[in-house]
């Protein structure tokens, strides 16, 4: 089965800070499918490193309070894209990020708190189907890909 991952799980350094860690977890599903990396902060034409950003009220705004939604819808799209041609079914992405996260992601204050809610990239990837996990949840995805 194809899976879309963060490109940063895999230990490309493109995240906010210009880090990437690889995931074990995430590198352990090579061994059982074929992931796709993917970027949606890059492939939306931000920079590595770049300030930090979170969503607040629908809008994607960076701790210098400039508003890059934009880049993050397109980032979204370009995932998507490469997610339908590739005949993914599921994507692994990092958790709280307002780009991919899923389930929670930080407020919007840059404190460090969570609220519930779902990156840019996440929203849209669950709205066309494709079942997103974060990176703790990479062992029921391996239950779950059984019945896909």
């Amino acid at each position: 089965m194809n899976i879309l991952v963060s490109a940063c799980l895999l230990g490309v350094e493109c995240r906010y800070n210009g880090k990437g860690v690889l995931d074990p977890a995430v590198k352990a599903l090579m061994d059982r499918h074929c992931l796709i990396p993917v970027c949606p902060e890059i492939m939306g034409g931000l920079a590595t490193p770049r300030t930090p950003a979170e969503r607040a009220c629908g809008r994607v705004i960076t701790r210098d309070g400039e508003d890059v939604t934009p880049a993050y819808e397109k980032g979204a799209e370009e995932a998507l894209k490469l997610a339908m041609l590739y005949g993914c079914r599921a994507a692994v992405l990092k958790e709280r990020s307002p780009s991919c996260g899923n389930g929670q992601i930080y407020d919007g204050t840059f404190t460090g708190k969570l609220t519930e809610g779902e990156g840019v990239c996440a929203g849209l990837l669950k709205s066309h189907g494709i079942k997103v996990y974060g990176e703790s949840q990479i062992e029921r995805l391996l239950e779950e890909s059984e019945r896909y």
